[in-house]
């Protein structure tokens, strides 16, 4: 039995992340053409026509989800992309150059296994975690898989063997290297806040009030590490304003250049993983998860569960649109820019966060 609700958990987390990532492709697509007064992708199974009786109760959907650009954006482009010529640049390993996305995208599909879903519930007797790994260490885990997913980003601009690739598997190394050290300690201190390293502990830890009034939330607490780690977390997924790897007006696609077809597909899906993922994070961790303010639900009955989770998917859909708007909304940064912001603005504050929540506690 714990084997089977082993491998439902699996199916269930890997589902909601590449939903998540399709999810934000279209939103990415359909946001942007909104942003720029453009109709954007509106065409493929917008004007779709059949004779056959069978087909036609579900043809008014089909227009529907071709005018809406879902056919265009989850359909089509995917098969596009499986149907393209696999690239490998002469002299270049074909190993690596195939290895390199695996990397890049492994690690941040690993990283939804310590995140929960929603709270703990009962059915049948038998409790149920609502994640794949309900491992003590899980803020660890996931600043871990961070750090794992650069290997692929460098890997694939070596393999390259282009002057734009290595430059941006350079920059790419460079910065999430740099954003990760202010990213860490946001993290330091919200185990002081909360006392835990367990992200599941830490949701449950915001569910109280704050003088009987105030949600406990790490926004509520953390203010300052909250505006960092939403900084730093979108340099880390390599996301505009802080694009530099992979610059279209410098360096062409930067460090995946080189690739094309279903390889290319796989960084294009661990980037909109790695936003989703990065929405779970703030939701998570700074507003609540699944609490609904000032409303109690009951603990361990299966329908208060199904709730928590539409509260938390609907957290981390404000936040994945957040990071959509904010990319095509500001210019990108300059290279210096960037650096200056993740050394000499970020990790100073995150520093400064970081003692002041200590001496708090020690005060407390």
């Amino acid at each position: 039995m714990e084997l089977l609700i082993l491998i439902v958990k699996v199916v269930v987390v890997m589902n909601v992340a590449l939903m998540l990532a399709s999810t934000c492709t279209w939103l990415e697509r359909k946001g942007s053409a909104l942003i720029q007064d453009r109709v954007g992708a509106n065409r493929a199974g917008a004007f779709v026509e059949s004779k056959r009786w069978y087909l036609k109760p579900a043809l008014p959907l089909v227009r529907a989800m071709g005018w809406l650009g879902l056919i265009n954006t989850l359909l089509c482009d995917s098969l596009k992309g499986l149907w393209k010529e696999d690239f490998v640049p002469s002299g270049a390993s074909k190993f690596l150059h195939a290895l390199a996305p695996i990397i890049a995208v492994l690690p941040i599909m690993l990283a939804f296994a310590v995140l929960p879903l929603a709270p703990d519930f009962t059915v049948g007797g038998i409790t149920i975690h609502p994640r794949v790994a309900p491992i003590d260490g899980g803020l660890l885990f996931v600043l871990a898989m961070g750090s794992v997913a650069v290997y692929g980003v460098v890997i694939a601009g070596w393999t390259g063997n282009n002057k734009f690739s290595i430059l941006g598997a350079l920059r790419a190394a460079a910065q999430m290297i740099s954003y990760e050290l202010p990213m860490g300690l946001v993290f330091v201190a919200l185990i002081i806040v909360y006392g835990t390293l367990d992200v599941y502990e830490i949701v449950e830890g915001q569910q109280s009030l704050l003088w009987g009034v105030v949600p406990k939330w790490g926004i509520v607490m953390q203010p300052v590490g909250f505006v960092v780690l939403l900084l730093a977390g979108m340099a880390e997924t390599k996301r505009g304003p802080f694009d530099l790897p992979e610059a279209e007006s410098e360096l062409v696609a930067g460090y995946f250049t080189e690739y094309s077809g279903m390889k290319f597909l796989l960084f294009w899906l661990g980037e909109f993983a790695e936003i989703a993922l990065f929405a779970f994070l703030l939701a998570l961790l700074f507003f609540g998860g699944w609490d609904i303010p000032w409303v109690a639900l009951p603990k361990g009955a299966w329908w208060a569960a199904l709730v928590g989770h539409l509260v938390l998917m609907a957290k981390v859909l404000f936040f994945c649109l957040l990071q959509i708007v904010i990319r095509w909304t500001l210019p990108r940064f300059r290279y210096d820019q960037l650096m200056n912001l993740g050394w000499k603005m970020l990790l100073p504050v995150s520093i400064l966060n970081l003692i002041v929540t200590a001496v708090c506690k020690v005060a407390a």
